[in-house]
């Protein structure tokens, strides 16, 4: 049993989505994340019309929970969410004093294949990047890809940049995170060539006290659906065959670097990863990689082929 996404909230459950605006500094779709995923906890938990008693919940409860959602379809991943909602959640009400113990700590969502992220290679980066013409639109759409490619910054961080966080003259950009955490990041040659020819035309689209280093035609920040819409019309453009958003072009970044400097800690720091699991995800990329080159070009590997 669910509970609708406009239902009312119990105070506990508001509480912590409060915490996780205010103090963790979440974006309002994590928030909006951990809502859905607490009401589908307390719909299933509670009796019927009897008030929210925390404490009352067990770990055989989490596990039904987990159980039911997986008979529904649900899959690992999203159940891996959900779990990391309930635990975060529980931890809150343990240094609230509601509660004595996590009953979701101990429990284990069922493990699914992880689907490996798309790339583009360089080529298609290269041409991705090849925008032509001196217009405002094209100079500041060139720094926005290059910038991406050049220090694999997420959506949100790009689009929150201001332009006292860029540092020219040293190559670098101040990011502010996930749970606002800070760290710098190396912009590349192309990319601070791309920058500053933005900042010399961007005072004819900036509004006098706005402070975002990229404006849209109304002078104000540009919106990130604003440039997911950009990147796309500018893939198509270029003649690229396939959707290109933001995180393509992050992924392709960790793709390449790992690659080419077999450094997995300096690209979850490049990233900005909390844990170096997430970054690992790019050595199976590297190792696909490798497994094509030597398929292809192994004389045993392509005899082996042909006689099958």
């Amino acid at each position: 049993m669910s509970t609708p996404d406009d239902a009312p909230l119990d105070g506990r459950i508001q509480a912590y989505l409060n915490h996780l605006a205010r103090e963790r500094a979440c974006s309002p779709h994590t928030v909006s994340n951990y809502r859905r995923d607490l009401m589908v906890l307390r719909g299933h938990v509670l009796f019927p019309g009897a008030g929210p008693d925390w404490s009352r919940v067990t770990v055989h409860d989490i596990r039904a929970l987990v159980a039911a959602r997986h008979r529904a379809g649900a899959s690992g991943r999203s159940l891996q969410r959900l779990l990391s909602s309930v635990r975060g959640f529980f931890n809150f009400l343990i240094r609230e004093g509601v509660v004595g113990a996590n009953p979701a700590q101990g429990v284990r969502a069922p493990k699914t294949p992880r689907k490996l992220p798309e790339v583009l290679d360089v080529e298609e980066v290269g041409r991705l990047l090849e925008i032509p013409g001196d217009s405002l639109p094209a100079v500041r759409d060139r720094a926005v890809l290059e910038l991406f490619y050049s220090s694999g910054l997420r959506l949100s961080e790009l689009t929150s940049l201001d332009c006292t966080q860029l540092d020219l003259a040293d190559g670098m950009v101040r990011v502010l995170g996930k749970g606002r955490k800070v760290r710098q990041v190396p912009v590349g040659r192309k990319a601070r060539e791309a920058l500053a020819a933005w900042l010399r035309v961007r005072s004819q689209w900036a509004a006098v006290d706005e402070p975002a280093l990229f404006v849209a035609r109304h002078g104000r920040r540009l919106t990130p659906r604003a440039i997911q819409k950009r990147m796309a019309r500018r893939a198509l453009t270029q003649g690229l065959e396939r959707h290109v958003h933001p995180h393509l072009l992050r992924h392709s970044f960790a793709s390449h670097m790992l690659e080419s400097s077999q450094d997995l800690r300096a690209v979850q720091e490049l990233l900005g990863h909390a844990d170096i699991g997430t970054t690992q995800i790019y050595t199976h990329l590297d190792y696909q990689h490798l497994a094509q080159v030597y398929d292809a070009a192994h004389p045993r590997a392509r005899r082996q082929k042909q006689n099958t």
